[in-house]
């Protein structure tokens, strides 16, 4: 038996991005829930402020002062569960959340305090038999959320892409690949 036949597997990798610029690497969730902020004082999981880049907007400079506590992710046996510890909203989007058949873009807010499932892993599976919608806003992933950080994006914002927004994750699941 190799040495890698034992090391469990994780269930998603997160990436961090601001604007159209990913951040550091892929950070990879092996625990069943991950805490997600930018500054937490001892607290375990994926820090935000942590991570540098050169440059920075100011617009991404106010934003990643907003992320806070930020969000708690977890697996749940049903889905993906998403819950906002921050003190402003989170924007997300998942192809479970979009309307069956639906051409528009869902993207839901939830403000601070409350969660909400961002992947449904038995409509996945129904939707992984089913036509690719038409994906204006990048690549299509079905296996992918994507949650933007106090600043929403799509039909009802100024900014129609999530690459529009200052700070933003994509969570990419690895229960269906």
């Amino acid at each position: 038996m190799s040495p890698d036949a034992t090391k469990p597997s994780h269930w998603c990798s997160v990436a961090y991005w601001e604007h159209r610029t990913r951040v550091g690497r892929l950070y990879a969730v092996y625990d069943q829930a991950v805490s997600i902020f930018y500054d937490l004082p001892q607290g375990s999981g994926f820090c935000l402020g942590q991570l540098n880049l050169e440059q920075r907007s100011e617009s991404v400079r106010r934003t990643r002062s907003k992320i806070g506590f930020g969000i708690l992710l977890s697996k749940e046996p049903d889905g993906v569960w998403a819950y906002n510890r921050g003190e402003h909203p989170i924007f997300v989007n998942s192809p479970t959340l979009d309307a069956p058949g639906g051409r528009a873009l869902v993207v839901r807010k939830v403000p601070p305090g409350y969660s909400i499932k961002v992947f449904d892993f038995e409509r996945s599976g129904l939707l992984q038999h089913g036509p690719e919608p038409d994906a204006a806003d990048g690549p299509y992933d079905p296996n992918s959320v994507r949650i933007s950080f106090a600043k929403g994006w799509g039909p009802c914002y100024s900014r129609q892409f999530i690459t529009s927004c200052p700070c933003w994750l994509e969570i990419l699941l690895n229960n269906h690949r």
